[in-house]
């Protein structure tokens, strides 16, 4: 798929996704008539990983759930605190093309696995009644096994089913992929880590689906833009929450985040801009100056205001600026550049502006890139690291690619996801401004002082939604998710992390099943093939068997990082390992971590001892061929005489 430059589609609801794929360099609009803007992409590209999101307003007749509610919203406006959702958030913008965010649907709750979208209003997940839907990463939902679940009646202001008796909708995109069902209502839940009990709120349960909805990983998406069917303008509309949310992307080599539905107590060094929801209907900012290594690029600030102005849109991947603006970025961090060389680029269907020579340490890429500082309306500046405008070559071990492109002919402003790297981006649609706050993702529930008593994502308690109806069946269970407490306060390096899998396998065909799951084992938990161990399998009977497994840091390392041990704990943890049917309905179990191993001074320094010896060898047998070649000069230089021409008083010398 193509480089894309997220545009918003108005009243027909034409919306565009692009999971894990490359993304467009430029986009043409036509314009069908005066309500309507439709897309069209050009030529699909190669096989670039990038994710896009629909950006869109609501239309004037959107699926309404019940009356005025933007006028009871204005008067719910109020700085008096209320519950929060606290989630984590899973997957890697580049790698996976997307994050997601866990939660529970109906009485007793099932779980999902929905893609964070900012720029979509409804939240919609596979139904049971599909039977054209992808197989994705949870089971589908299944409206008869809830209790408290109840479609949602035609009306007047939603379209209906060829019966008029249920509320539809449907989403296409712009790749030709589409999803479309039943408009359902049902207790949402948003794990245990949240101080917001279970709600009732309305989503789309999916009949069909096509494309790359069809076979992307994720069950559905979550809607998180501005609509009455948003998840987040449902909560507000509610009196539940405030009127805000926060996400926070992890970084370069870390992935996953946090995301808060609801306001939080901001950090007093946040970076403010105003947000205007006149101004266009995407979440935008007043972008007025961009500067690299503390100089200011030479630009009128109108450049920013093109068209839709900048749209802060965490969907979509890369950030794309107008002609101007990105020549004028791009020649000044070339300039600043010293150290490295430009190679090509990764793919060959796009000329890639890469670095060469920078080193794998993302900590230290500030020593060779320069920084980056945006400067909003009232002179607010937020400055940018290194990894906010660059990505890893996928081919070239320690170089960097240009995260930030230039968008085609379009005056538009679109910052992506890679701008918000590390940096925790607060909402505040009440307000009406956005604010940022450069920080380590990974460990954000303690610098803003959230409680951690709850295991994260853990399954929701069943406690009485908000209309009073209270699930009546037992929640059920999931593997162990209690990530805090197995991993010890201060710890910084893992050496290993071991679990059990029991699995159904061939008794014929035992060590190549055993080998073909360490492959899947690697994949799907994203690591690599080396660092996938085998420890033990022992049979319970029949076809059944108890495999132990243990992933170890990638050598020559001895240990991992906390962010990168907790990542792969929470795949393994939530399920995300994803076997074929042939191995039956595998179960996981027992995961624990291990502490580096104590390595004796020869094994932390073989390769120093092994050097030094070969060193010392060199050196020794280089002393003894020169002294063998000196000696076997000095010896066939002798001339000895024969006996009888020995004269007088002389000896003959000893052999």
């Amino acid at each position: 798929m193509p480089r894309f430059t997220a545009l918003l589609i108005w009243s027909v609801f034409v919306l565009f996704h692009f999971p894990p794929s490359s993304s467009l360099r430029y986009v043409s609009a036509l314009k069908n008539d005066s309500n309507t803007v439709i897309i069209r992409p050009p030529r699909a590209g190669s096989n670039r990983h990038t994710m896009f999101l629909p950006l869109f307003p609501s239309p004037p007749n959107s699926s309404r759930i019940s009356g005025d509610v933007a006028s009871r919203r204005h008067l719910q406006k109020s700085d008096a605190p209320r519950p929060n959702a606290r989630m984590a958030l899973h997957d890697d913008l580049l790698l996976n093309g997307y994050y997601t965010t866990r939660l529970w649907i109906g009485s007793p709750p099932q779980r999902f696995a929905l893609i964070v979208d900012t720029g979509s209003t409804v939240t919609y997940v596979p139904c049971a009644t599909c039977e054209q839907c992808g197989k994705h990463q949870d089971p589908k939902f299944d409206p008869e096994s809830s209790t408290s679940y109840k479609p949602v009646e035609c009306n007047i202001d939603c379209t209906c089913d060829n019966n008029k008796e249920q509320c539809i909708y449907e989403r296409q995109y712009a790749e030709m992929s589409s999803s479309s069902g039943v408009l359902g209502e049902d207790i949402i839940s948003f794990g245990n880590q949240s101080d917001l009990q279970p709600q009732r709120a309305v989503f789309g349960c999916e009949n069909r689906e096509t494309g790359d909805l069809y076979s992307q990983h994720a069950d559905g998406i979550m809607g998180l833009g501005r609509g009455d069917l948003s998840i987040v303008d449902q909560l507000v509309d509610g009196g539940v929450i405030s009127d805000s949310f926060s996400l926070c992307y992890g970084g370069m080599d870390v992935g996953g985040g946090a995301m808060v539905l609801g306001g939080i107590s901001p950090p007093e060094d946040m970076v403010y801009t105003h947000s205007d929801p006149v101004r266009s209907p995407y979440y935008n900012i007043e972008l007025k100056e961009l500067h690299v290594a503390g100089k200011r690029l030479p630009l009128n600030p109108s450049v920013f205001d093109g068209k839709h102005g900048t749209v802060l849109d965490s969907g979509t991947t890369y950030a794309y600026l107008p002609e101007a603006a990105f020549e004028a970025f791009k020649h000044a961090i070339l300039k600043e550049l010293e150290g490295v060389h430009m190679i090509k680029g990764p793919d060959p269907s796009y000329n890639d502006i890469c670095f060469s020579g920078a080193g794998s340490d993302v900590s230290q890429l500030s020593k060779t890139f320069p920084s980056v500082d945006m400067v909003f309306g009232k002179g607010q500046k937020l400055s940018l690291s290194p990894e906010n405008y660059l990505f890893r070559h996928s081919r070239v071990t320690g170089a960097y690619c240009l995260g930030i492109f230039q968008n085609g002919k379009d005056p538009t402003t679109l910052l992506g996801g890679i701008i918000v790297r590390n940096t925790f981006v607060m909402y505040d649609r009440e307000h009406e401004k956005i604010g940022f706050w450069k920080t380590n993702c990974s460990d954000i529930w303690e610098k803003l002082h959230i409680s951690e008593n709850a295991p994260e994502n853990a399954p929701p308690q069943a406690s009485p939604p908000s209309d009073g109806i209270s699930p009546t069946a037992e929640i059920p269970s999931l593997p162990p998710t209690s990530l805090p407490q197995y991993i010890p306060q201060g710890e910084t390096e893992i050496g290993s992390i071991t679990f059990s899998m029991s699995v159904s396998l061939n008794q014929t065909k035992v060590k190549s099943q055993i080998s073909e799951l360490s492959w899947l084992i690697s994949q799907e938990l994203h690591v690599n093939t080396s660092q996938v161990h085998i420890l033990d399998f022992t049979s319970n009977g029949s076809n059944n068997y108890v495999t132990k497994w243990s992933i170890t840091p990638l050598k020559p390392a001895n240990s991992m990082s906390k962010a990168t041990a907790l990542s792969i704990i929470s795949r393994i943890s939530e399920g995300g390992v994803r076997l074929p049917g042939s191995y039956g309905n595998y179960q996981l179990s027992n995961w624990n971590i291990q502490p580096p191993t104590k390595r004796s001074w020869w094994e932390k320094n073989y390769l120093v001892a092994v050097l030094v010896s070969i060193l010392a060898l060199a050196i020794g047998l280089s002393t003894f061929g020169t002294w063998w070649l000196f000696r076997f000069r000095q010896q066939s230089g002798l001339q000895y005489k024969p006996v009888d021409s020995v004269v007088p008083e002389q000896e003959l010398q000893p052999l």
